[in-house]
């Protein structure tokens, strides 16, 4: 329902394009690891991934689920709550690996949240925390690198701004991209899981980014 909802959803309010890397393959069992820069987002990359034939569960903020409508789709279809700061955020990690050891496909930001600038402009993934490192270390799923740009320009900023953004966007119809990189297989230790995956982000971010002719996709450097 959710992956039919934001391919709905998604063409009202900007115009998206989908690429990848050749010999790309999202097969089941597979950590889609997306870089984080709006609430408008989540819905972009799942509309992309669906049309290329995934439907993943997600990880998500779990006040999500508090939201009326909305929250009954995700525990429905069993998305995973994260509870950040909380002692049963260990219990998503655990969820998430259940998720893949059934062949499912996972969505995750590594992140861990949204960038506090208020602009639209684009920006190189943020830091990483160790989640996706962990989860990789447990189960050895693939992790399918993707970036996503444009997201900005439908929500960004304030409340205020973000509610305008909302409002306008069927009109603008601002363009959005999503790139899909070839799978990896990470090794290493956490440190050196997380820096490679944030790598392969960034890279793809850089592509997507470029796609809409963002100055960020030229000058961003890694970190």
């Amino acid at each position: 329902m959710l992956s039919r909802m934001a391919d709905i959803l998604v063409p009202a309010f900007g115009r998206l394009s989908v690429t990848t890397d050749p010999g790309c393959e999202i097969a089941p069992g597979s950590i889609i690891c997306a870089n984080h820069t709006s609430l408008a987002d989540p819905a972009v990359v799942i509309a992309a991934l669906r049309r290329l034939g995934a439907e993943p569960v997600v990880m998500a903020a779990a006040g999500l689920w508090r939201v009326p409508v909305l929250g009954r789709f995700l525990a429905r279809e069993g998305h995973i709550p994260v509870h950040r700061g909380d002692r049963r955020a260990a219990a998503a990690l655990d969820l998430a690996a259940r998720a893949l050891d059934q062949g499912r496909c996972l969505l995750i930001y590594a992140e861990g949240g949204l960038p506090r600038r208020k602009d639209a402009a684009e920006a190189a993934p943020g830091s990483f925390r160790s989640g996706l490192a962990r989860l990789v270390g447990r189960t050895g799923a693939p992790v399918v690198p993707v970036g996503q740009a444009g997201a900005r320009r439908i929500t960004s900023g304030g409340v205020v701004k973000q509610l305008a953004g909302l409002a306008t966007a069927p009109a603008r119809r601002p363009d959005l991209h999503v790139h899909v990189a070839a799978p990896l297989a990470l090794a290493g230790d956490i440190t050196a899981r997380t820096a490679r995956a944030r790598t392969a982000v960034t890279t793809a971010w850089r592509t997507a980014a470029a796609h809409l002719g963002e100055p960020a996709a030229l000058t961003a450097r890694f970190a």
